[in-house]
């Protein structure tokens, strides 16, 4: 077994085709397979299950996988902690941050890491916070700026700041209410985070203390897609974001708290297990400085300081 076989499992895995990673490597797709059958005849067992639809892993592969991830993930280290002990703060970070978080914090935040850490380079990704807590469990993380509900377990986590939901609804004549009670989401047609995912699961739980069946007439994966079915009309969402000056179409929608106040807490996760690289650590003191500063002094709609 080489390292070359590692990385070529790690990017089909991820592709989720041989046919992609071909592309991304790259590498001839007939050498790519014959690759993973050798690794697969050494070890004696089948990692990926194949289909027109394209490969995912076995269980044998998912654990396969997480290793691999795990080994390239520290031998990808080693240059940085090297450099970064000899000067200036050098090397590749990775950072994920929940879409909401990061549909109005992500460019600052490259910005603010450009000015600050000018050597570091920040490989940033979106997603639902859960897979992002995946994510760094498997070391292809580095940190991650999520959303919880309860506090996810096996991290080191800075909470920052706790946030209340908001009601995202078409606008409507008249003044804009000061709040919607939580109950009166029953009567109301939604388009919620399909699952997983952290604010989906928490409204499940209230919905059934409360004794709601909510009307759900569409779910989604993506961020954009939920606040485009509230511009079209076709009903209201639930979000930690009251705040949409910055998204196009945002004179169409408002964002009512919900009463009583329903919280989520923003949190800066690393692995309990991986230590940080220098710059890793430079990058995770630079965010929760940055994301502090931006709630406290720019003010963020429904944003409470942790210990307010």
């Amino acid at each position: 077994m080489q390292l070359r076989h590692l990385r070529y499992f790690v990017k089909i895995v991820e592709a989720g085709s041989f046919s992609r990673a071909a592309t991304l490597i790259p590498v001839a797709q007939p050498a790519l397979s014959q690759q993973i059958a050798a690794l697969e005849e050494e070890l004696g067992v089948v990692l990926l299950h194949r289909s027109a639809r394209g490969v995912r892993p076995t269980a044998a592969g998912a654990a396969f996988y997480a290793e691999a991830a795990s080994i390239l993930s520290q031998l990808e280290r080693i240059p940085q902690i090297v450099r970064s002990l000899g000067g200036e703060m050098q090397g590749v970070v990775r950072i994920g941050m929940s879409s909401t978080l990061a549909s109005f914090l992500a460019g600052e935040l490259m910005e603010a890491c450009k000015a600050t850490l000018p050597k570091i380079s920040l490989r940033f990704s979106s997603g639902a916070s859960g897979q992002l807590g995946s994510r760094i469990r498997d070391s292809s993380l580095d940190l991650a700026l999520v959303f919880e509900d309860e506090p996810f377990t096996g991290f080191l986590r800075q909470p920052l700041f706790r946030q209340r939901l908001f009601v995202v609804s078409p606008r409507k004549a008249g003044r804009r209410p000061s709040g919607i009670r939580f109950e009166q989401l029953a009567d109301m047609p939604l388009i919620l985070p399909a699952h997983p995912n952290i604010t989906r699961t928490m409204l499940d739980r209230l919905f059934a203390q409360a004794g709601i069946v909510p009307q759900i007439v569409a779910e989604t994966e993506v961020f954009s897609g939920m606040l485009s079915a509230v511009q079209a009309g076709i009903g209201n969402t639930i979000l930690p974001l009251g705040d949409f000056s910055g998204v196009p179409g945002y004179a169409a929608i408002w964002a009512v708290l919900i009463e009583p106040p329903v919280y989520l807490t923003a949190s800066v996760l690393a692995s309990s297990e991986v230590p940080l690289t220098p710059p890793a650590e430079a990058v995770r003191g630079l965010l929760s400085e940055f994301v502090r500063q931006h709630v406290e002094e720019k003010g963020l709609a429904g944003a409470e300081p942790i210990g307010s």
